[in-house]
């Protein structure tokens, strides 16, 4: 003001203003995160996401009120596992570790998780530092730095949601609309990835869409001659609730 002679009288000020604490305690607002600033693991299972989602209100058909997905920053394939308590993530995440390291031919390097206690706890911290496994922790309340997963987390309740609507299917069925959006995403296109899905990116193949089924429609299961008589119903009616993660077949539920 006092260099474009906007008033009159002001006195030099040739002191450095110091930080005014009073605007600092009422003003202050943390810097925007930087878009695509991310580092990007170069290799399969290079960098594992994993976020926890729960308790959910409502207990699936087997018991489960949480998930934990897993994601694979370098070809973003996602895994998800459902459990009754929060204790039982270690002994997950040892289950996953053991599959996806067998079948992929490569190891876990590094694991980003939030600061839940479910990661902090002794356990996890013994069995990181035996595998040889670097466990990065995103700022306390800071999802922002944990994005990948974040946004995973929030897209799959949004589609199972979806599924659950368009059907009207009750909330016990959270668990088989999970499994069956996690399927679906796997096999869509994402932004991080140029022309490829998750699935061709992960097993180096395009996915195979022609046996996709629409979730929560009526289907008819034969019933096989050891189980019925001659004039019993060589059929039931049953409808469609996921994709079987250990059979060639799908996952139906008898109303």
């Amino acid at each position: 003001m006092q260099k474009k002679k906007m008033v009159q009288g002001m006195p030099n000020l040739e002191e450095e203003i110091t930080v005014c604490s009073s605007c600092q305690y009422g003003k202050h607002n943390r810097l925007s995160f930087p878009l695509n600033k991310a580092w990007r693991a170069m290799k399969k299972l290079q960098l594992i996401h994993t976020n926890i989602a729960g308790p959910l209100k409502t207990i699936s058909l087997n018991g489960s009120r949480y998930y934990i997905a897993f994601i694979d920053d370098y070809t973003r394939m996602c895994w998800v596992y459902f459990l009754k308590f929060k204790t039982e993530i270690a002994s997950v995440f040892l289950k996953f570790k053991n599959w996806i390291e067998n079948q992929s031919g490569h190891s876990i390097q590094v694991v980003r998780s939030d600061n839940g206690t479910e990661y902090t706890s002794n356990k996890f911290a013994m069995f990181f530092h035996d595998a040889g496994i670097e466990h990065q922790y995103t700022t306390p309340y800071t999802p922002q730095q944990n994005d990948v997963s974040e946004r995973k987390n929030r897209t799959i309740m949004e589609m199972a949601g979806c599924l659950l609507f368009e059907k009207d299917l009750p909330k016990k069925f959270w668990v088989e609309a999970v499994n069956t959006a996690v399927f679906l995403l796997n096999r869509l296109p994402t932004r991080a990835l140029q022309n490829k899905t998750p699935y061709e990116a992960w097993h180096g193949y395009k996915p195979s869409l022609q046996n996709l089924k629409i979730f929560g429609c009526l289907c008819f299961t034969y019933v096989p001659r050891v189980r019925r008589d001659k004039l019993d119903r060589k059929a039931e009616t049953d409808f469609f609730v996921c994709y079987s993660n250990v059979t060639k077949g799908y996952r139906v539920f008898q109303p």
